[in-house]
């Protein structure tokens, strides 16, 4: 009789003890979410870093760390070797910490859709997932300070939108998660905001 009050008390602490262990598990797994990770990738103007700073923090509501930045290597190279492979640059830095890694240089994709092996492109994000990229090369043309500034921050929103489990937007063609196809004209056109279709399917 004794031996089985034994067990059933170290049974009982046995449950306490994963149910706590789960709590601060998905305590901890929360506070991760509500941090983004800024990684610049070679180097890239400091002005830049610090406008998506304040306007990623603003938007998502969420705390933002800088990083150093990290040189890039040949082995983020594209087959062209003129420009940087935009998945290769997500697998290397892939974590189970948001992270969106900025660059000055030009990125590109495999494009299966347009029978392309390197597609020039904005930016890329894992959907869901925790990893996304942005290239500022591509924002820059035809651009004021002001237009450039506004594109940037678009860009950022929009692969941290795909990270969240957002696909692109069909519902509001102003809405930062449309599809830009790789035209400017279209990240110009949307407004700062996600409609109420996406708002609804935001991972959290």
């Amino acid at each position: 009789m004794r031996i089985k009050l034994i067990l059933s008390g170290l049974f009982c602490l046995a449950i306490i003890y994963f149910i706590n262990a789960k709590l601060k598990t998905d305590k901890d797994n929360k506070i991760a979410r509500q941090i983004i990770y800024i990684q610049p990738l070679g180097e890239v103007n400091p002005h830049i870093m610090s406008l998506i700073n304040s306007e990623i923090k603003h938007f998502y509501n969420k705390k933002l760390v800088m990083l150093p930045s990290v040189p890039l290597t040949k082995d983020l190279l594209a087959k062209s070797k003129t420009r940087y492979d935009a998945s290769k640059i997500l697998k290397k830095f892939k974590s189970d910490k948001n992270i969106l890694i900025i660059t000055e240089k030009d990125i590109a994709v495999k494009y299966e859709r347009r029978h392309s092996e390197e597609w020039g492109i904005f930016g890329l994000g894992a959907c869901p997932g925790n990893t996304c990229v942005v290239s500022t090369f591509r924002l820059k043309r035809k651009a004021t300070e002001k237009l450039f500034r506004e594109r940037i921050v678009k860009v950022c929103i929009h692969e941290l939108g795909h990270n969240l489990g957002l696909p692109h937007c069909k519902a509001d063609d102003k809405c930062l998660m449309n599809d830009a196809n790789g035209t400017i004209s279209q990240v110009d056109k949307e407004c700062m905001y996600f409609c109420d279709s996406c708002k609804k399917k935001i991972r959290n």
